[in-house]
This record gives structure tokens, sequence and C-alpha cells, in this order.
């Protein structure tokens, strides 16, 4: 068994010794399972948001895309970073002063049921196509550490059967704990990889006097991306950071609102490097291997590297698929599962059915979103559309919590349902790319619709205090499982 093999496996098995360590307080209810009981510490909430963020766009991704526009592709992790920066300071606390636990739910609670169900639908459908990304990530890991044992495909399934394991068994637990040793495996990985590719390439003006000659600076600060795409990174990622379900889950999962503001800010600081070191591993990776597939860049020059720190950046890759898929996964269960099954299917489920019914979910959404990896084209390009859907939650969100007065009974359901009929004009009517992107098309349509609602619609929204009564029953519920 090669070096890069055993160091891999032994991290695999750290992962499913977490998630079985702490499976004891994931039995406990669903509010464990899903929440780890609203008692995240502000540490643990970095290392949360952290790992969300870092994973298969933010590594693998940022570097294939670094191939083709340079380094200005690690303004992926950058504006992921200013996205969390912006959720700490205007959304966080108030999600964990609210007590709500997902998206939908604060929708129903201030507009109505359909506003609910149409919301879940399209949290879920964002979610699973990022997990789905999350697959042709590990396919590509594995393919290249063990040429001989997995292709592409088989590599996928494998990342699917590890990440869905973890979820089933420990739930937002498993996934902090996890995150606390996959984030710094990351950094530990990718620094040291990045330190020695570039010695072992003579530096980073010889990386760019030996790349092929475009119309763009390689390493310019916005390269072959251009400012208004790089802008609108920043737009998607602030509109995903304020209402995607996985920083939603660990918002709610915080001890307190202090906890949950103080953390994401920490977190944004700890995303922002990993991308543009990402892509300068991209860049000696078209330099060394000028026809290499651009998805396999960021593994393959790694394994160029010594065994031992081929296998911890490796294992480290794969740390940062495991971070992000188990939380995806873990948000899309709880949309299915809470959001659609309780309110809609089955009301009165007993607490450890409904945990059963959280876990197969899981199970479930796992599986799915493995057909959808092996016709994924494009790992950031993909991820940045499906993101864009959520600009119509953000803006709904940011109206309810800051403008109320404008807010209507209907405004939540048609705005979402305007903001997925302009994402799939986007897709099949060329004729309307006026804009540099889907994301300020996708503000546009949403904010004015929005504000017409508000116009013909005289239902004004449910006047909510900032800690319902079904709040309330969560909390006592904490209290007496503790």
């Amino acid at each position: 068994m090669s070096i890069q093999l055993m160091i891999v496996c032994l991290y695999v098995v750290l992962l499913f010794a977490i998630s079985f360590y702490v499976k004891h307080r994931a039995n406990k209810n669903p509010m464990e399972y899903l929440f780890a009981g609203r008692k995240l510490s502000t540490s643990l909430i970095a290392f949360n948001v952290t790992g969300l963020a870092v994973g298969a766009a933010s590594t693998v991704g940022v570097a294939e895309n670094a191939t083709q526009v340079g380094i200005a592709a690690g303004w992926y992790n950058g504006a992921w970073a200013i996205g969390a920066v912006v959720m700490g300071i205007l959304a966080a606390g108030k999600y964990r002063q609210m007590g709500c636990s997902t998206i939908p739910e604060l929708f129903e609670r201030y507009y109505d049921k359909k506003g609910r169900l149409i919301s879940a639908i399209g949290l879920a459908i964002i979610l699973i196509c990022i997990t789905s990304l999350q697959y042709v990530a590990g396919g590509a890991i594995l393919s290249t550490l063990m040429p001989d044992i997995f292709s592409m495909k088989t590599g996928m399934i494998m990342s699917a059967i590890v990440f869905i394991g973890i979820t089933v068994v420990g739930g937002l637990w498993s996934s902090g704990m996890s995150n606390m040793i996959s984030v710094s495996l990351i950094y530990l990985g990718i620094l040291y990889s990045t330190i020695s590719v570039v010695d072992n390439n003579g530096g980073l003006v010889n990386i760019n006097n030996n790349l092929p000659v475009v119309d763009f600076s390689w390493f310019s600060p916005i390269g072959g991306l251009g400012l208004a795409v790089v802008l609108g990174w920043i737009l998607i990622m602030i509109s995903q950071a304020l209402t995607l379900q996985g920083t939603v889950q660990i918002a709610c999962g915080a001890k307190d609102a202090k906890t949950a503001k103080k953390g994401f800010i920490l977190g944004g600081a700890l995303i922002f490097p990993i991308g543009f070191l990402s892509a300068i591993l991209g860049l000696a990776a078209k330099v060394q291997y000028p026809d290499i597939n651009p998805t396999m860049a960021l593994p393959q020059i790694i394994m160029s590297l010594d065994p031992v720190v081929s296998g911890i950046t490796l294992a480290a890759l794969w740390a940062a698929d495991v971070s992000t898929a188990c939380t995806i996964l873990l948000g899309a269960g709880t949309l299915i599962s809470q959001d659609i099954y309780k309110r809609f299917i089955n009301p009165q489920v007993t607490t450890a059915k409904f945990l059963q019914v959280n876990r197969l979910v899981i199970l479930l959404v796992g599986l799915a979103t493995l057909w959808l990896a092996f016709n994924a084209v494009g790992i950031l390009k993909t991820m940045m559309i499906g993101l864009s859907l959520t600009t119509a939650f953000t803006v709904v969100f940011l109206f309810t919590v800051f403008a109320p007065s404008l807010c209507r009974k209907n405004s939540a359901f048609y705005t979402t349902v305007v903001g997925l009929i302009g994402l799939v004009l986007w897709q099949f009517v060329p004729q309307i790319h006026v804009l540099p992107h889907v994301i300020y098309f996708e503000w546009i349509i949403c904010i004015i619709s929005f504000l017409i609602i508000s116009v013909v619609d005289k239902q004004p929204i449910k006047i909510v205090e900032k800690e319902t009564t079904s709040a309330k029953v969560m909390v006592n519920q904490e209290v007496l499982s503790r």
C-alpha cells in the first residue's frame, strides 16, 4: 500500500471514529442530530463555516478554473469569505435569536404555507446540485491517487459511500467535530504543497514566464475574469451565505446570537487564503502538464511531490470534500424531512420516527445526487449557476428583517417563483444575456418582483416575535434532553 493511500485511509477511519463517538449525542433527539443541540461554540461555528465553504469548488474547482483565467479564480474563496463576514454582521445573530431552523420555516412564520413549500423545493435543488459536485472532486482525487483501483466513476461512488455514511451516523455534531480536524489538515496540506510546488518550479516569476501567452495576465487580480464577474461572484456568495440552508443551520446551532456572529466572521478570515493558494497550484499544473484535464490539475500536481507531502495534501483535499459534503447533505435532509415531510405529509410523526426519517432522507438524497455527479461538467460553473438561485430567498429575508412594511403575504412565494423562472430563462434563452452574469439578472428581477407585489397585494405579513412559541418549545425540549 502506498504512503499516500495509507494517509488518506487513516483519515477516513478517523472521521468514522468521530462520527460513532458523537453518535450518542445525535441519537438523543432531532435537535441534537440536526442542530447539535444549539450548543456550538465560536470555534466550532468558524470551523463549520470554513468546512462548508472549502470543498470541491474551493480547491479542485478553483485550480481547474485557474488553468483558464489565472490566479483570479481564487476570488471564489475570497467572495465566500466576504459572504461569511456579511452573514456574521447582518444575519447570523438574528437567525439564532429567532430560534428558527430553516429559511422555509421562517417564510411560513411571516408569510404562508406555499412560501414555505416553494422555498424548501428551491433550496433542496441547490443543495443537491452542490452535493453532486463534491462527488466529482472526490472521484478526481481517488482516481489520481489510485489509478489502478479507481476510475473517475468508481472514485465518485466511493466518495458517496464515505460522505453519506459519516453524515447519517453523526449529524451536525459529527460535521462540527470532523471539521476541526479537516480544516487544520486543509491548511497544512495546501500551504506545504504550494510552497513545495512553487519552489520546484523556480518561483512564481518562472511559473508565469512558462505559461501560454494570452490576452490577460495570469497573475492579475482579476485575470481572465474581469471586474464584473468578480463582483458578481461576491454578490452570489453574499446571497447564498445569507440564506443557504448550510449556513442557516450552522447559525441556528450556535449557543447564542453573539457566538453565531463571531463564529462567521472568524470563519470568513479562515476561508479567504485557500482559493488563491489552490489557484497557484492550478497554474503550476498547467506549466508541468500542458494537456492535462483541468479537473485533474490539482490532484496531479500534488502527486508530483514526495509521498508524505502528497499524501497529506490529498487527504486535505479529501477533507475539504468531506467537510462540505456532510454539511450540505445534512442541510438537504433537514429541508426535505422537516419542511416537506413533517410539515405537509406527517405532522404527527414521533420524535424517534422523525430521527429515522432524517437519516433515511439523507441516505436517499446522497444516492440521488450521485447520478447528477456523473453528468456534471465544470465544477465552478455549475456551482455558480446553482447558488444564483439563493438570490430570491435573500431578497425576501432582507426585506422581512429590515423593511417589513413592504412585505406582503404572497411576497415570498411569487419572488421565489420569479427567481426560479429567471434562472431557467437564463439557461435556455441566450438573447436575455445583456448582463455579464446571471446573478445581476436574478437580483434585478427579484427586487422588482418583490416591490410590485408590495403594491398589488394588500395583505400584510404576520407580526412575529424574535423567539416564537415553537422556538420556545424547542428550547424547552433541549433543556429536558440535557
